[in-house]
C-alpha cells in the first residue's frame, strides 16, 4: 500500500499537479473493560443468536458495529436491546463500563425469577430501563450510586419487598416507574430528596401507609392507583395536572386535627386570619361581629379540651416511661438509612461490643438515637403489636450468647452500607464488609424480607438462637446480631480468600490456582460440615442452599460453610425458584419441590465436580451437550482416559492418578439420580478420609525408601 501511494505521488509530480497525502483511517479499539463487560453480558444472556456481531470473547464492538451498541470514540455509551426476546440475566461486571449513559433491556424475558444484578453501571448512567422482564427481589440498592440518573423504569417485573432508602443522592432523577410489581411497605423517606422528580408511577403494587412524603415534590404526573395507601391525599398533590389515586383506602372527611400539644391561637385577630379549626368540620373564622361570641365560646371549649387532654397525656407518658415496657413507635419504624450524614460523621469511634445474653440490654446507638428497649427474653417486638399488645412470652426461647451491635455501629463499620463494601448477594440478602476501629474485619448480612416475611422480632430471635448453637470448625459461625429500628442483621467472620466459586471461576493473574490437595482439603472440610448438620444436630438441619459460593475460604484455604441454619425460615418453593437453572438442584427437588438430606448430598457432589473439572454447574456458553456439568461428566467418571481429559486444566497435570480416581468414585455416588442410592454424609466423609490416609501412607513409604519426589509432590500434603 505504501509503494502504491508513493507511485501515485511520483505520477502526480511528473504531470505537474499538486498532491495531498492520502488519509490512513485507523479504527481505535474499544475500551478493554467495555469489551470484557459486553462479552460477559453476551454469555449471561445465553449467547443469543439474534444479537448480530456479538461475541463471547474479544472483539471490537465500536468498529464492528455490534447490534444495539453506541460508542463515542473507544468508549461504549449506550446499550439498547429492547424487545428482542432475550433471556438470562445482566453481566456481573457491568459496573466497569464507566462511560455508559443508557442501558435499555426492556420488554425481554430477562431475570427468570432472579434478582437484578447489583453491579450495574453507575458513574455516568442517565437512563436505566429494565421494564417488562421477569426480575424478582428488591429494587436494586446500586441505584443509589448513580448520581446522574435521570430516568428509571422497572415496571412490569416481579419485584417485591419494601422500597428502601436509595433515593437520597439522585438530584437529577425526573422519571421513576415502579408500577405493576409486588412492592410492599411504606414509601421511603428519601423520596423527599428527589428535587427534580416530575413523573412517578407506583400503581398496581401493594404499598401501604401515607403518601405525605410526596407532598412537596415538583410532580406533574403521579399515579398511585391500586395499592393499599391510607390517610389523606395532601392538598399539594391535588393540584397536579395528572393525578390517579383510585383503588386505595383513603380517609374521608376533614383532615385530622392538630396534635394534642399544638398551642391554639392566642388572639381573636389571629383566629380570624387562620383557615379555621378542624372541629367537626366547621370553619370558625368570621368577618362579622355577630358571630364573634359563638366563635369565642367554641374556641374556649377547644382550649379546655386540649388542656385536659394534655394533662392526661402527660401523666400517661410519665407512667409508661417508669415502666419502660414500650418504646416510642417512631423509633421502631425509623427507616434503615435515615440517619443524617452529619450525625454519622459525629459518632464516636466504634468499640467492639461485648458478648451478652439475649435478655441483656443492647448497646445504645450513638448521638441522637435513643437506646432500644430492654430486651427481655421472649418479648415480642413485632412492629404491629408494639402499641397494642402486651409483652408476649415464648416458652421455647433459650438464652443466647451473642455480640450485640447497634445499627449505628454497623453503619459506621460499613460506611453506611456503601456499595464499595458489598461482598455479595444471595438468597438471604446482601453481605457487606465491616471494618471496625480496632482493625477487626467482619461480614454483615442484611436479611431480606423473604427470610422474615412477618418482620417479627420473635422470629428473628428464634433464628439467632438456632444458628448460634451451630459450632463446627467448617461452619461460618455467628459472631453477633443487630435488631434495632426494625432492622435484622447477622454478623459473621470475614474470610479474606472469598468463596470457592470466586476462586475457581473468577481467577485472574493475581490468584494462584488451587492445587489438587487444596481441593481435596476443601471437599473433606465441607463434607464434615454437612455431616455435622445432618447427623450431629438434633433435629437434623437441611442446608438446601449448598453451593460453591457458600463455601468461604480462610487464609489457609480451610472451608467454612455459610447460610447454615437459615433454610428453616424460607419455604422450599423459594429455594426451588432460586435453584432453577443453577445446576445444583437434585432431580427430585425439581419434581416434588421438597428438599431432603439426600438433596444436600447431591449438591455436595456437584461441588466436588466443580473442584475436579473447574467448570460451572451450568454454563450456557458451552455446547449444549456440555452445558449441564452433571450430565456431561457422569458418564466419564469411571473412564480413566476420559477422566484425565476432564480435569481442570489449571492443575496442569499435577495430581496423582489414584487420588483422582477415588475422588471421582465419591462424586459418582453423590450425584446418582435416585436419592435412596446416595450415601449419607458420614460415609462420604469416611471415603474422603481414606483417600487422604492412603495418599499419606504412600508418601511415607516413598520417604522411607528415600525415593525421589515427583514435581507434583513438592507442594502437596496428600500425595
Amino acid at each position: 500500500m505504501a509503494r502504491a501511494a508513493w507511485a501515485a505521488w511520483l505520477l502526480v509530480l511528473l504531470c505537474g499537479g499538486a498532491w495531498t497525502p492520502p488519509r490512513i483511517l485507523v479504527s481505535a479499539a474499544t475500551d478493554a473493560n467495555d469489551v470484557t463487560a459486553l462479552n460477559t453480558l453476551f454469555t449471561s444472556l445465553n449467547s443469543p443468536g439474534q444479537l448480530q456481531g456479538w461475541k463471547a470473547s474479544s472483539g471490537d464492538p465500536c468498529s464492528e458495529s455490534w447490534q444495539g451498541i453506541t460508542c463515542s470514540g473507544s468508549s461504549v455509551t449506550a446499550i439498547k436491546l429492547p424487545g428482542l426476546g432475550l433471556s438470562g440475566n445482566l453481566g456481573y461486571n457491568m459496573n466497569t463500563m464507566d462511560s455508559l449513559v443508557e442501558l435499555d433491556m426492556s420488554q425481554n424475558s430477562l431475570g427468570g425469577g432472579q434478582q437484578i444484578q447489583y453491579n450495574l453501571p453507575n458513574k455516568k448512567l442517565e437512563r436505566l430501563n429494565l421494564a417488562g422482564n421477569q426480575f424478582s427481589g428488591a429494587v436494586p440498592y446500586s441505584i443509589s450510586t448513580m448520581p446522574k440518573l435521570q430516568y428509571l423504569n422497572l415496571n412490569h417485573n416481579q419485584l417485591s419487598g419494601d422500597i428502601t432508602d436509595i433515593f437520597s443522592n439522585l438530584p437529577s432523577l425526573t422519571t421513576v416507574d415502579l408500577s405493576s410489581n409486588s412492592l410492599t411497605g411504606n414509601l421511603p423517606q428519601s423520596f423527599t430528596s428527589l428535587s427534580s422528580l416530575k413523573t412517578l408511577y407506583l400503581q398496581n403494587n401493594q404499598l401501604t401507609g401515607s403518601i405525605n412524603v410526596l407532598a412537596n415534590l415538583p410532580l406533574d404526573d403521579l399515579n398511585v392507583a391500586n395499592n393499599r395507601f391510607t390517610g389523606w391525599i395532601p392538598n399539594e398533590l391535588k393540584k397536579i395536572n395528572s393525578l390517579q389515586t383510585d383503588g386505595n383506602s383513603w380517609s374521608t372527611g376533614s383532615a385530622p386535627p392538630p396534635p394534642p400539644f399544638t398551642a391554639p391561637p392566642h388572639s381573636r385577630s389571629n383566629r380570624r386570619k387562620s383557615p379555621g379549626q378542624h372541629s367537626n368540620g366547621n370553619n370558625n373564622s368570621s368577618s362579622g361581629g355577630s358571630s364573634g361570641i359563638g366563635a369565642g365560646a367554641i374556641a374556649g371549649i377547644i382550649v379546655s379540651v386540649l388542656v385536659i387532654g394534655a394533662v392526661v397525656a402527660f401523666f400517661l407518658i410519665k407512667r409508661k416511661q417508669r415502666k419502660g415496657a414500650i418504646p416510642e413507635l417512631y423509633e421502631q419504624r425509623q427507616p434503615f438509612n435515615s440517619f443524617p450524614s452529619n450525625e454519622v460523621k459525629e459518632m464516636k469511634p466504634i468499640q467492639e461490643a461485648t458478648t451478652v445474653e439475649v435478655e441483656s440490654l443492647p448497646s445504645p446507638a450513638a448521638v441522637s438515637l435513643k437506646p432500644p428497649p430492654k430486651i427481655e427474653r421472649n418479648q415480642s417486638f413485632d412492629d404491629d403489636d408494639i402499641a397494642s399488645k402486651p409483652v408476649v412470652k415464648k416458652s421455647n426461647a433459650a438464652p443466647v450468647k451473642a455480640t450485640v451491635y447497634s445499627v449505628a455501629d454497623l453503619q459506621m463499620a460499613t460506611d453506611s452500607f456503601n456499595m464499595d463494601n458489598l461482598i455479595g448477594e444471595g438468597t438471604f440478602g446482601r453481605v457487606y464488609r465491616a471494618q471496625f476501629s480496632d482493625t477487626k474485619v467482619l461480614a454483615v448480612k442484611k436479611l431480606n424480607s423473604t427470610v422474615l416475611p412477618s418482620q417479627s422480632s420473635d422470629d428473628f430471635y428464634e433464628l439467632v438462637s438456632n444458628i448460634s448453637k451451630l459450632h463446627h470448625p467448617n461452619l461460618s459461625e455467628l459472631v453477633g446480631y443487630c435488631m434495632e429500628h426494625g432492622q435484622h442483621l447477622l454478623v459473621f467472620d470475614f474470610y479474606r480468600n472469598g468463596s470457592l466459586h470466586d476462586m475457581l471461576h473468577l481467577s485472574d493473574e493475581y490468584n494462584k490456582p488451587l492445587s489438587w490437595n487444596s481441593r481435596v482439603k476443601i471437599a473433606l472440610g465441607s463434607a464434615r460440615a454437612l455431616e455435622h448438620l445432618h447427623e450431629i444436630c438434633s433435629p437434623s438441619i437441611i442446608h438446601k442452599n449448598f453451593k460453591s459460593s457458600n463455601i468461604l475460604l480462610d487464609t489457609e484455604l480451610n472451608p467454612h460453610i455459610s447460610d447454615a441454619g437459615l433454610s428453616n425460615f424460607v419455604p422450599d418453593a423459594e429455594f426451588q425458584a432460586s435453584d432453577q437453572g443453577s445446576g445444583y438442584g437434585a432431580p427430585e427437588v425439581d419434581m416434588t419441590g421438597q428438599y431432603t438430606l439426600k438433596s444436600d448430598v447431591y449438591s455436595f457432589g456437584v461441588v466436588m465436580l466443580e473442584l475436579l473439572t473447574g467448570r460451572k454447574p451450568f454454563d450456557s456458553s458451552r455446547p449444549r451437550s456440555e452445558q449441564s456439568l452433571v450430565r456431561w461428566a457422569t458418564p466419564q467418571l469411571h473412564d480413566i482416559d476420559a477422566l484425565d481429559r476432564m480435569v481442570d486444566p489449571a492443575l496442569k497435570g499435577l495430581y496423582p492418578a489414584k487420588s483422582l480416581s477415588r475422588f471421582a468414585d465419591v462424586v459418582a455416588l453423590c450425584v446418582q439420580p435416585e436419592p435412596e442410592f446416595r450415601p449419607p454424609m458420614s460415609e462420604v466423609v469416611q471415603a474422603l478420609v481414606r483417600l487422604v490416609q492412603r495418599a499419606n501412607m504412600t508418601r511415607r513409604m516413598l520417604d522411607g525408601e528415600e525415593a525421589s519426589r515427583r514435581p507434583d509432590d513438592q507442594d502437596h500434603e496428600f500425595v
